[in-house]
């Protein structure tokens, strides 16, 4: 409430202040554009307001009186503005660049005239995800601004279409794509529209407000149909499935049939390479990690063996398997300077290192004549082929021989996700994909 002094004179308010801070977390979450000009003008006072109840005593009484009206006022015309006005929705959003995050009442978004209006039926915890709530080293090479909504894996209906939309109509089951992309420049008409150059860094979820929300707006051009029979709890992670399955296959060969497969790193999406690689063919899929529970999990996705690289010795193991060096494609999914050594030599001449894992350590090649006279061919990964990728997911998924579920092990309501990114940090790690409901 407005507190007066013992003189009669008014001080700072908590109403006020509070009233403001909630405007300007909306007015940050991209609702300027849409106010009209005549709420625009209702808020217009909060400055004036702010200011005047800066000043620790007011002691003229008639100002006084004028100030406490227009405060009381003020709030009143907030209180209706922010729930007649306004659409509202709960959101995970990023408010500072430091650990954690909020779940904020919002203001629903209004698709563009390029996007759509999507009910968020389901959505998963990508790694990202979990870097930015950590505000570690890795998030700030993602997330440049905040405020800013969390969340870029999810399946829902689209419930609204901007002026200009025309592929997609409202009740369609959808998913999305994440790299935005231009479709006019090099990359982009070679097949390359993940690495586009005009729209290189612009990511869904991470350059803009993303999907852990009840309503997310989405650009047309990157949303996805879904099949009407895939549950949310799967449809959300064809996004990361689609890293997996790009992986897996490659680019060039794309053929797994009876070949040997090492995947290197035991993560959610190494997982799901391991029910890919199986799914495509592999004769022969040997993952090592660090985590026995996760190891597990890769197992039941249909991966052969399992080694834990923290209880034996990974070049040992694979010798007295007598499939040291041999393995037709190796999967470095890891990120780091061993599992990148571990990946080049245990890969036959000939064969495919896909390279998923990321840090910034130095990539160096011994002995450039010996690497060019083995003919190892080394293919960088990132995101999906568009929308390749997609269609080999729908493939796989259709075919009933890929089954999502073992990777999913945590679900949990919206408001809880601090229980969701607890799972995830949890040491030993034992999740899979965390799942959100709206």
């Amino acid at each position: 409430m407005t507190r007066v002094d013992a003189n009669g004179g008014i001080t700072q308010t908590h109403h006020l202040n509070t009233i403001e801070k909630h405007c300007q977390v909306r007015y940050s979450l991209s609702t300027k554009s849409h106010l009209h000009n005549s709420h625009k003008r209702d808020l217009a006072p909060f400055a004036a307001l702010r200011a005047a109840a800066r000043l620790q005593t007011i002691q003229d009484q008639s100002i006084a009186a004028i100030i406490r009206g227009a405060i009381s006022g003020a709030e009143h015309r907030a209180t209706w503005l922010l729930s007649q006005t306004f659409d509202m929705m709960k959101a995970i959003v990023k408010t500072r660049m430091a650990p954690g995050a909020e779940l904020l009442d919002v203001e629903m978004p209004r698709p563009k005239p390029d996007e759509v209006l999507v009910k968020v039926k389901a959505t998963s915890i990508c790694g990202t995800d979990v870097h930015i709530y950590n505000w570690d080293s890795a998030a700030q090479v993602y997330l440049k601004r905040v405020p800013q909504i969390q969340g870029h894996e999810f399946a829902g209906e689209v419930v609204d279409t901007g002026a200009k939309s025309r592929k997609f109509r409202v009740g369609d089951y959808v998913s999305a794509e994440t790299h935005f992309y231009c479709g006019k420049c090099v990359q982009c008409r070679s097949g390359q529209k993940h690495i586009c150059e005009t729209e290189k860094g612009r990511i869904f979820g991470l350059s803009c407000d993303g999907c852990f929300a009840e309503y997310v707006a989405v650009p047309e051009s990157i949303l996805w149909r879904n099949d009407p029979g895939l549950p949310p709890e799967v449809a959300t992670l064809q996004e990361p499935l689609g890293n997996a399955v790009y992986c897996a296959l490659g680019d060039y060969d794309r053929n797994l049939h009876d070949k040997a497969v090492l995947i290197v790193g035991d993560g959610p999406i190494a997982m799901l390479a391991s029910g890919v690689c199986k799914a495509e063919g592999a004769r022969l899929v040997v993952v090592v990690g660090r985590h026995q529970r996760r190891l597990e999990i890769s197992r039941e996705m249909g991966a052969d063996i399992g080694i834990n690289e923290k209880e034996d010795d990974v070049d040992e193991f694979l010798s007295r398997l007598n499939i040291k060096g041999r393995f037709d494609v190796a999967l470095e999914m890891a990120g780091s300077t061993a599992a990148r050594d571990l990946a080049v030599r245990s890969v036959r001449d000939g064969g495919r290192i896909s390279l998923f894992g990321i840090d910034t350590d130095p990539f160096t090649i011994d002995n450039c004549g010996q690497y060019v006279r083995s003919a190892k061919k080394i293919l960088p990964i990132t995101g999906r082929l568009i929308w390749r990728s997609w269609n080999q997911a729908r493939k796989l998924l259709d075919s009933g021989r890929l089954d999502l579920t073992p990777v999913i092990t945590h679900k949990y309501p919206l408001d809880d996700f601090e229980k969701g990114f607890r799972a995830t940090n949890d040491r030993p790690k034992v999740s899979g994909k965390v799942i959100l409901y709206p």
